[in-house]
């Protein structure tokens, strides 16, 4: 028999069946339903319309609206209030809508998350937490709607693509350089209804937080879901949130793939996305120079603590270049109490960022950093799409923390190396 792929494995195991083979449906069963202050008062509603009064089960539902938090207006504040009501009417105790930041870290943090459970979000970013060995999925709120009455969804069983990072990272370079030169390699429809498995010795060393940057981004190049293998690093992150080990998913050796992508993680520079494609992506040296009107790091693929810790660690007794905004964007608030209270809020700020509260903000120009027709950004976020933040007729360039914090202190895009020599 040919071996399988993680995604077949889990796949067939969330279906009850013995095994799947690619391009097979399957009703599965759901370990997790999620949405979002946008997404959830869309599946609420079309659940209702549709005649279903209750939920599967109410401690399989999370809710956190931290899209919009504090609420830009007085929609937001309604819905948000709709929703909580739902919850409330539902028994459903996972509702977060008071500013305890973003779902994808948010999660993890509060131990919710367990190798092997199948996920199912509203939400496209869902593949972060494949970075602990679970099938998370993105849903629409159509779709989240029959899943919230009945608890079960089907899935097309997609083909595997493996990406393998070898090698250890050079100072400055990060988890969020892997995924930025994946990109360049695959493109933002290279992996479209595919799964990645993501392996490799340059992962090893990295910290759970590190590892949800990549899966994080495996959507931006068309992925249906994103996979690391569970290991110690991945017990020690459960056990200490009180979250069960559930159950550990592993590839065949002779499973097959459709692609293999061998990255040579030593020979990488630190990575920047150009306007206005997360794909097109170049060294960071091939860009210095270009001036800036606003730096934006955090949100749910580098606002957690070893991001706001390295973007410290650059601006620490520095000031931000005159006529640059620095924006600084906790993913939730249990980060922004251990930032505070470790000093790093106050290193942040007396550089002269802004701290945001945890939220979406200006990740999706919603609000709290969004920009106008004359600005260039250089933003942590996973996505530079024309309009992202603001105005059609602005740009915005990704990188990792380093490069942006880099780039604050001199009002153009730098090389972080040269900064911190």
């Amino acid at each position: 028999m040919v071996g399988r792929t993680m995604a077949e494995k889990m796949m067939a195991a969330a279906s009850g069946r013995e095994q799947v083979q690619v391009g097979d449906v399957v009703t599965a069963n759901v370990d997790l339903a999620m949405a979002n202050d946008i997404t959830a008062p869309l599946a609420i509603r079309q659940m209702k319309s549709a005649g279903a009064n209750r939920v599967f089960d109410p401690s399989k539902i999370c809710i956190v609206a931290g899209r919009h938090a504090p609420f830009r207006d007085s929609h937001f504040a309604s819905e948000v209030a709709f929703v909580e009501q739902f919850c409330q009417e539902q028994k459903i105790e996972r509702f977060f809508g008071f500013g305890e930041g973003m779902d994808h870290a948010l999660i993890p943090e509060l131990g919710y998350v367990s190798p092997g459970m199948l996920i199912c979000n509203a939400d496209s970013h869902a593949c972060t937490m494949g970075a602990f060995g679970a099938l998370a999925v993105p849903m629409g709120s159509t779709e989240m709607a029959y899943i919230f009455a009945f608890g079960q969804t089907w899935l097309v069983v997609p083909p595997s693509i493996q990406v393998t990072y070898n090698g250890e990272l050079s100072r400055y370079v990060t988890s969020k350089d892997l995924i930025l030169a994946t990109l360049k390699e695959l493109g933002v429809d290279g992996a479209r209804y595919k799964a990645i498995e993501f392996v490799g010795n340059a992962l090893a060393p990295l910290s759970m937080d590190q590892r949800m940057t990549i899966t994080n981004m495996a959507i931006e190049m068309g992925a249906k879901t994103a996979l690391m293998e569970p290991d110690q690093v991945t017990s020690d992150y459960l056990s200490v949130r009180g979250a069960s080990a559930g159950k550990a998913y592993r590839s065949d050796k002779d499973a097959l793939y459709e692609r293999k992508i061998h990255i040579a993680a030593d020979t990488l520079s630190p990575m920047v996305a150009k306007p206005h494609s997360p794909d097109a992506v170049v060294p960071v040296e091939e860009l210095s120079g270009i001036k800036l009107t606003q730096i934006a790091i955090g949100t749910c693929t580098n606002g957690r603590l070893v991001d706001l810790q390295e973007a410290a660690e650059v601006l620490k007794g520095n000031k931000v270049a005159k006529g640059v905004r620095l924006l600084v964007t906790p993913a939730t608030d249990i980060v922004y109490r251990a930032a505070m209270e470790s000093g790093i809020l106050s290193i942040l700020q007396e550089a002269g960022a802004t701290i945001n509260p945890p939220g979406c903000g200006p990740c999706a120009g919603i609000h709290m950093g969004v920009l106008g027709p004359k600005d260039v950004c250089l933003a942590t976020h996973n996505r530079n799409f024309r309009g992202r933040m603001g105005h059609k007729d602005s740009a915005v360039y990704l990188s990792g923390p380093y490069v942006a914090a880099a780039s604050a202190l001199t009002g153009v895009i730098t090389d972080p190396r040269k900064v911190l020599a």
